[in-house]
């Protein structure tokens, strides 16, 4: 299958047609996806804040496991929503430069986010040890990485 036919089968699934068919679903999957951002955003920002000891004194043993299944949860339905709405317009959205870097940092922050998660900083500090430096280190890229890939996403609809 090359290039052009995949991204028309993408185009032709029903979850795009129905989108493109109906402005009340478009507009409730739209705001389903600005839900899950929110949600994404408003766990990863306060638990990196945190991390860098740049917000409150909370535990990290408590906060720490509580923030990060929000933030999943929040990529999870962020990346189920942005799939059906990608499917609408896969072709304009393939040749945006915003869509392309916002798709880029989603990337790199989920890896960055289960790296964080599989290192012995991590099950240090949410053990009620200190926060290492790596740890911090990996929290200031994840507060950069998420908030670049908002940017991006804002960014998508000014681009023609």
């Amino acid at each position: 299958m090359s290039g052009s036919e995949f991204v028309e089968w993408i185009a032709s699934l029903p979850v795009g047609v129905a989108l493109r068919r109906s402005a009340l679903l478009y507009l409730l999957v739209n705001a389903a996806h600005i839900l899950a951002i929110g949600l994404l955003i408003g766990a990863i920002v306060p638990l990196d804040l945190r991390l860098l000891g740049l917000a409150g004194h909370g535990p990290v043993e408590t906060l720490g496991p509580f923030l990060s299944r929000a933030a999943a949860i929040g990529l999870a339905l962020a990346v189920v929503t942005g799939l059906c709405l990608f499917s609408v317009r896969p072709s304009a959205y393939l040749t945006n430069p915003a869509f392309l870097t916002k798709f880029a940092l989603v990337v790199l922050g989920t890896v960055n986010a289960l790296s964080v998660h599989r290192s012995k900083a991590w099950s240090a500090a949410i053990a009620g040890g200190m926060v290492a430096l790596r740890l911090r280190v990996r929290a200031f890229a994840s507060l950069v990485i998420w908030l670049g890939a908002l940017l991006a996403g804002r960014w998508i609809g000014f681009i023609a």
